[in-house]
């Protein structure tokens, strides 16, 4: 039976205006500022009485002799001036919640009104590229809110969509070439070797050089149309460049515990681009601008928003948004282009309501254009939701951009080796030794609740000694409260019994497992994973108070004890469950 507390209260309260003649719209609930009074409070009595011209004391006090009628058994009801109306759940209420939690915290979860099939575009790594600190936040936030949307009931397929057919394979090819690597492809000789590590330097040698080398520059764009073409050797060159990159790519993803159903590239949709192009035309809504085809996405009086560098900078605008390019000058793919052919794709194979790209805020300006661009041409059906979840960047604490001491950017791998030795030192401190795999758990978790507890689309400070700590608001504080409590069950050897909440400790971690449970929907309105993050702490939090204050194994009355247990068990598993849906382990000791 679903049963979520702050609905069921909204619910009454509703209803008692209804029955007091007043438009139950005006009512609201929400959690108490001051949880030492009370567990939930009503302030709809200060907007009613003056939408009524009432006095918002006795309104308030006529509202709660309703409810009292009603709530008599589950909530302690008051009034405190001007005009709160003070909800705390009686002790038998919150066993009640407790122990339906036992049966299935899930049903305690509030669900979205309709289910939906969502495709999430994350990952996105490009080819012949390493992996370093700015490929991190989208697979952890994208992996995050895949199983969150999954635990909502939705219909969920990942993609990881890699960026596979823009000019750094051109650009790839053309060096490859020059350093006499791919000789054997043109019938000039033998081919050298090509490794990871060979991309590794060649791309940023490439990179850097199109920025003073005109003639390279042109070469690599040519390279690039002839793979978009297909055009041999160049694509057989570029689907080696491929194969060899996307292992590499997966391994790291797997290591960060993030699965996808799907590993398609820009490249997957070639097969559209001509058809997408095409609609444009017929629409009349494609022109022709400096010898590239664009299509026009500016709105009436629209303003861009001009990065500020600090927050007390006044907000500056630059107008008009540009247009979407969807053939350059010569006649190769924009970037836009791939992006929308690959949504003209997903609406012929899977017919999302939704789709949801996890790409960091300097992409904002080309997902407005991709959007607008695939609503103009009716590409993306009137009632199909588009949303680009952007994310800020990770800073070292210096509040620049994380980077090695010498400014290079900071390999994935290295990241993560980083942050697990970290762990494995902790581990060490604790007498664990030698135990790689719970190192990685812990060094994972740590990573990714120090990015997740942040609100997804702000900067945050990388900070690796406070991430990994036993102790505070980190991932590994919470993992190892669910690691504790195993331990504990284990010792007692014998099954719970009946949640009976008899105490301040017990009845603590039932609101904070409530507001857990509630947090879930937070964060699925939002997009972001911050409350979840928040609600699993202080759930472990109470949980460190009940441990340290009652006796659990040695309590010598046995219903008691078994209440203990049970509780011990739900704990537990909310951990689980909250940790799973953000991509982190759990580990059964530490």
């Amino acid at each position: 039976m679903k049963f979520v507390v702050k609905d069921y209260l909204l619910e009454k309260i509703e209803y008692v205006f209804e029955k007091l003649g007043f438009d139950k719209n005006d009512a609201g609930v929400s959690y108490s500022g001051r949880p030492e009074v009370c567990d939930f409070q009503c302030n709809s009595a200060f907007g009613l009485a003056k939408k009524l011209g009432k006095n918002p004391m006795e309104l308030a006090n006529q509202i709660a002799e309703e409810l009292k009628k009603d709530l008599l058994n589950e909530f302690d009801i008051s009034v405190l001036p001007p005009a709160f109306i003070n909800f705390k759940m009686t002790d038998k209420m919150l066993s009640k919640i407790a122990n339906m939690a036992i049966d299935n915290q899930k049903n305690l979860i509030k669900m979205p009104e309709k289910a939906l099939k969502i495709v999430f575009d994350y990952g996105g790594a490009n080819v012949a590229k390493e992996l370093h600190v700015g490929h991190l936040r989208s697979p952890i936030i994208g992996e995050a809110l895949c199983r969150l949307n999954r635990l909502m009931g939705n219909n969920v397929i990942s993609d990881v969509h890699l960026g596979d057919w823009g000019l750094q394979m051109g650009l790839t090819i053309a060096q490859l070439e020059d350093d006499g690597y791919i000789d054997g492809y043109f019938g000039k000789g033998k081919n050298k070797e090509i490794t990871l590590d060979t991309l590794n330097e060649e791309y940023p040698k490439a990179s850097a050089r199109k920025k003073t080398d005109e003639a390279f520059h042109k070469k690599a764009e040519d390279y690039t149309l002839k793979v978009q073409r297909k055009v041999e050797p160049y694509y057989s060159i570029y689907q080696d460049i491929r194969e060899l990159s996307v292992k590499r790519i997966a391994a790291n993803y797997e290591t960060l515990g993030c699965h996808f159903d799907l590993w398609y590239g820009e490249s997957t949709a070639d097969p559209y681009i001509d058809r997408a192009i095409q609609i444009f035309k017929d629409k009349n809504i494609a022109r022709i601008s400096d010898g590239a085809l664009v299509v026009d996405v500016a709105v009436e009086g629209e303003n861009i928003p001009i990065e500020k560098k600090t927050d007390d900078e006044p907000q500056r605008y630059k107008n008009p948004m540009p247009p979407a390019i969807l053939k350059k000058h010569n006649d190769a793919d924009g970037y836009a282009t791939t992006d929308i052919a690959t949504i003209l794709m997903r609406n012929e194979i899977d017919k999302p309501d939704r789709i949801v790209y996890v790409v960091d805020f300097r992409q904002m300006m080309h997902f407005t254009q991709v959007f607008r661009a695939s609503k103009l041409a009716g590409i993306s059906p009137a009632g199909q939701e588009l949303v680009h979840v952007s994310y800020g960047t990770m800073n070292g604490k210096d509040g620049k951009a994380f980077k090695t001491r010498s400014g290079e950017t900071i390999k994935l791998e290295d990241i993560i080796n980083l942050i697990t030795s970290k762990a494995e030192e902790k581990l060490a401190a604790n007498g664990i030794v030698g135990n790689k795999e719970l190192a990685l758990q812990i060094g994972v978790g740590a990573m990714k609740y120090g990015d997740l507890s942040n609100i997804a689309s702000k900067d945050y400070v990388f900070d690796i000694d406070r991430f990994s700590s036993f102790e505070g608001k980190t991932g590994p504080y919470i993992q190892y409260t669910a690691a504790r409590i195993n331990s504990l069950l284990e010792k007692a050897g014998m099954k719970g019994g009946d949640i009976v909440i008899d105490s301040p400790e017990t009845r603590n971690i039932i609101i904070n497992l409530i507001k857990l449970l509630d947090s879930y929907y937070v964060a699925y309105q939002e997009n972001s994973l911050n409350a979840l993050c928040l609600a699993v702490y202080n759930l472990a939090s109470s949980f460190s108070l009940f441990y340290n204050n009652i006796r659990i194994l040695t309590e010598q009355d046995e219903n008691k004890k078994k209440s203990y247990l049970s509780l011990c068990a739900l704990v537990k598993d909310a951990i689980t469950l909250a940790l799973d849906t953000l991509g982190i382990e759990t580990p059964t000791r530490m």
